[in-house]
């Protein structure tokens, strides 16, 4: 038997999977039971590839994805489990990665996860010490062996990436980050739910052009009905998108005898269709619950001739009003025009900040400049290096708090991020790119205002430099150095800037 891996590379079958979320509760528990009860329903569907379990999806607790996967390998089925960042550190997620590959899951969808909204006695403390590029590039080096002596995974990494944004300073960083997770070890990608055919092209196009033709990708196609749509519709998963116009029509539909259902079971299969007909590798089905729903699904969408899905392209143009685009609109098809870029805005000019802070970054921090040599002097003669001379240590504890709100992490990615602070300005402290969960540009969390990454785009954008927005990647930030001087860290070579700064 192939696994998911052979069929993802090694063959031209447009393959299925279907998504399994995990409840509340032990397995002894009802709802536990009606899960194991679709959960065997998949095991004997012969059109299904690969079952995925979720990882506490929505932030909320749940059943370790494991308890419902072990019956569903045992059975000859393949299994792709999420493994999320939010409630492990790069220890526990580690260990994790140790246990599912001993347990035989060697599939595994690497993720930032969704900011925790449950818990018992209040909401949960998230962690997210991780994010998911450096996730995808620890597998990654389970994979290759950490050194000589380790035993080898075989993990194949699955990654996700979110186009469904409506601003250029949100797009743009999404793309440049899927470049990132393909270049750390992921191996098959999944694009987000949504609903915009021309979204759909675009990513193809875009994975074509940029050499990524070869890595898989999957269309994400959850099944809607009218409830869900509401909730979609008032943003309530993040990075999830329904417009009023789909709001409307689900709406409509819903009210009919049967709940909408063969509509809501039509309007996925042509969403298969449309994937399948874009060349994608496969699709990943969501928002079901019994395998009599999947199988009317797939049965509608082989009744479709094989260029009926250009029509439906031309119908499933769920936009929002003013959403920016990495290619024209070609009128003929509906969809992506591979000739004509979308044009991007003019930028703003930098704020005197972003000046001035790239200005003192430039003569004091750069590798061989006199300042940088002083200060790696002036802190390795000091009574206690990592904090270096007590005046300097001020000067940074006041200046970087006043202009940044430093939390004092020790190891600093303000000139990777354009000089935001994503310790202070960020919910999910990713040095690496934007999640997926941003709402027109801001962030998924309330209280944090615009996402850091937008902002940081427009920033370098001004400059004509935003392409060197993710040159950085990965950054691994280091807990140990938390408390110590940043300045000392990154002049005597100890932060994550180690590698990059030879001169020391």
């Amino acid at each position: 038997m192939q696994t998911l891996s052979e069929k993802l590379h090694r063959s031209s079958q447009f393959l299925v999977g279907v998504e399994l979320v995990s409840v509340r509760g032990s397995m002894a528990g009802g709802r536990a039971q009606k899960s194991r009860t679709f959960a065997n329903q998949l095991v004997e569907l012969p059109g299904v590839d690969w079952v995925s379990i979720t990882d506490n999806a929505g932030g909320n607790p749940q059943m370790a994805p494991q308890a419902l996967a072990k019956p569903i390998l045992y059975a000859g089925k393949e299994v792709v489990i999420h493994l999320t960042c939010k409630d492990l550190n790069r220890n526990g997620l580690e260990s994790e990665a140790w246990q599912l590959s001993s347990d035989g899951f060697h599939n595994v969808l690497a993720m930032t996860g969704d900011y925790p909204v449950g818990g018992d006695g209040g909401t949960a403390k998230p962690v997210f010490d991780l994010d998911s590029i450096g996730l995808i590039a620890l597998l990654d080096k389970m994979n290759k062996g950490f050194d000589d002596r380790s035993v080898k995974t075989q993990f194949c990494i699955g990654a996700v990436v979110n186009t469904y944004k409506q601003k250029e300073g949100e797009l743009l960083p999404q793309v440049m980050k899927l470049r990132k997770k393909v270049e750390c070890g992921a191996s098959f990608i999944i694009n987000q739910v949504g609903y915009d055919a021309r979204k759909v092209h675009e990513l193809r196009l875009l994975m074509n052009h940029d050499g990524m033709e070869q890595v898989p990708l999957i269309g994400n196609v959850f099944v809607l009905n009218s409830r869900t749509a509401v909730m979609f519709h008032e943003r309530k998963i993040p990075g999830v998108v329904v417009t009023k116009e789909l709001l409307d029509l689900c709406v409509r539909h819903g009210q009919s005898a049967d709940g909408g259902e063969a509509f809501f079971h039509e309007f996925a299969a042509k969403q298969i269709a449309i994937f399948r007909g874009l060349g994608y590798r496969g699709v990943y089905l969501g928002g079901l619950h019994n395998g009599a729903s999947i199988e009317k699904i797939m049965e509608s969408e082989r009744s479709f001739s094989p260029d009926d899905w250009k029509g439906f392209a031309r119908e499933m143009r769920f936009s929002r009003e003013g959403e920016f685009f990495l290619y024209e609109e070609d009128p003929l098809t509906g969809l992506a025009d591979p000739a004509k870029r979308y044009p991007r805005a003019e930028p703003a000019p930098p704020g005197f900040s972003y000046r001035l802070s790239s200005w003192t970054h430039d003569i004091a921090f750069t590798p061989g400049r006199t300042l940088a040599k002083l200060g790696a002097g002036a802190c390795a003669g000091s009574k206690d290096p990592a904090q270096g001379p007590a005046p300097l240590r001020a000067l940074e504890h006041v200046s970087k708090r006043l202009l940044y709100h430093c939390q004092d992490c020790g190891d600093c990615s303000l000139p990777e991020i354009a000089f935001l602070c994503p310790e202070s300005q960020c919910a999910k402290n990713q040095r690496n790119g934007p999640c997926g969960g941003t709402r027109d540009g801001r962030c998924e969390v309330d209280g944090y205002g615009d996402c850091i990454w937008l902002r940081a785009y427009e920033r370098l954008k001004s400059e004509g430099k935003e392409e060197e927005l993710l040159a950085h990647v990965p950054v691994l930030q280091n807990q140990g150095l938390r408390g110590t001087s940043s300045w000392a860290n990154n002049w005597l070579g100890q932060d994550h800037t180690r590698t990059q700064q030879p001169n020391r």
